[in-house]
């Protein structure tokens, strides 16, 4: 996950055509929020002050210790934002920003004191799961997924009080996951979603401690760079795209249709499901993510048009533009073309349970799911010259970062490519 932010440096005047002693603050500003300042404590007159760069001037007298500050503060910001981008893999609220970078310098944060809070730990638990879910928009299977995680904690700890929360209570935790099989990829997520919890418990005054920044367990493989990514070749592609299904098998067409199209957009299933006709305007895709809330506009190719061409005489529910089955079937159904199509290229899935690796062999198409279409897309287009920076602006990924796997993919490619020139 990619959370778009903004780190400036700004002076702050205490009276308007105040140009001395000026209070220098960092600025931090997420798509949607309002900004958020961090007061330095450093002062600094308006004349030393480099406004476009947001450093002071060379010629300043502490120019070298007021910069090096500012270095260190955005270093640390943009290290709060890569613990919720890659651990927590959710958007922080302002608040938790706030914490979690006061923590980071040493700063007290004022914890707020809720007169009656409730003490009880999995009411506590509860609350966060009404509040938050109402506040996030959560899906109902996003609300499931919190309250099973709520009866997990509860098998291991039936009695658990916040004045009992500390590291061997999660270490406990973990070990539940790991001997119930769990990955550890799916561990770190679990262990980020009870910080998440703990976190909120701890900014509403229902928690003093400070495990919630504390407590980040390394585990084997969790940092995703042995995943393997899964998506579909140009060939295969164009083999799909183009496969005849029996009559009777409308329903794997239809699936084909939406997963194709998806190829071809780097739309997301959620983002597909919810496409309406009235979303497409002059040759565009206007749509606003369900996953990240960004606001994209996708230039319609041919291949794409010709599949909304292709549903235009059906009605579907809610004027949507395809007809989307659910998330789950249509995985259901995709393995099943898969094996259809003939996708049957050996794939090694590495994993790590515990300290333990585990390999897996499987064919592709035992692999397929609804987001490999989203990865057939980012491939292709950089396969076909497209610069990175443009996929961006499709697909709505933030930072280089993110296409770092794709781009490595395409590398690797290239390098096959080239061997080839071997055997002449």
């Amino acid at each position: 996950m990619q959370i778009r932010r903004k780190i400036k440096f700004i002076l702050h005047r205490r009276h308007a055509g105040q140009t001395t002693g000026l209070g220098i603050r960092m600025r931090v500003t997420m798509r949607a929020q309002s900004p958020i300042d961090f007061p330095t404590g450093i002062t600094i007159d308006e004349s030393d002050w480099d406004e476009s760069k947001g450093y002071a001037i060379a010629s300043c007298l502490h120019a070298s210790s007021t910069n090096a500050t500012i270095d260190e503060w955005r270093s640390i910001m943009n290290d709060v934002f890569a613990r919720f981008e890659l651990i927590e893999k959710r958007m922080p609220t302002s608040d938790e920003i706030k914490d979690a970078f006061n923590t980071a310098i040493g700063r007290k944060t004022e914890t707020p004191v809720i007169k009656d809070a409730p003490t009880d730990f999995y009411k506590v638990f509860d609350k966060f799961i009404a509040d938050v879910g109402v506040q996030n928009n959560w899906t109902s299977a996003t609300t499931t997924k919190f309250k099973t995680l709520k009866k997990q904690f509860k098998k291991v700890h039936p009695k658990m009080t916040f004045a009992e929360l500390d590291d061997a209570a999660l270490v406990k935790m973990m070990k539940y996951f790991s001997d119930s099989g769990m990955r550890n990829t799916t561990i770190a997520k679990q262990l980020s979603f009870i910080r998440w919890f703990i976190r909120w418990s701890h900014h509403h005054g229902y928690y003093t401690g400070m495990i919630h920044e504390t407590f980040h367990p390394k585990f084997k493989g969790s940092d995703n760079a042995s995943k393997e990514i899964i998506y579909l070749t140009l060939s295969e592609l164009q083999h799909m795209e183009t496969f005849k299904f029996r009559p009777d098998e409308i329903a794997l067409e239809h699936v084909r249709d939406v997963f194709v199209f998806c190829c071809y957009t780097g739309l997301r299933y959620s983002d597909a499901a919810k496409l309406r006709r009235s979303d497409i305007k002059s040759g565009c895709i206007h749509v606003v993510t369900q996953k990240t809330t960004d606001s994209l506009v996708i230039e319609l190719n041919s291949h794409a048009r010709a599949i909304l061409d292709k549903y235009e005489p059906f009605h579907f529910p809610g004027d949507l533009a395809l007809p989307v089955i659910s998330n789950q079937k249509m995985n259901e159904h995709l393995k099943t073309i898969g094996q259809l199509c003939e996708f049957d290229d050996v794939i090694r899935i590495v994993y790590y349970i515990g300290n333990v690796r585990h390999e897996d062999e499987l064919p592709k198409w035992e692999l397929l799911t609804t987001h490999c279409a989203r990865r057939t897309f980012v491939v292709t287009a950089l396969q076909l010259g497209i610069a990175a920076d443009v996929i961006m602006k499709w697909t709505g990924h933030a930072t280089y970062k993110s296409m770092k796997p794709y781009i490595a993919i395409v590398d690797e490619l290239k390098a096959r490519s080239m061997e080839k020139f071997d055997t002449i």
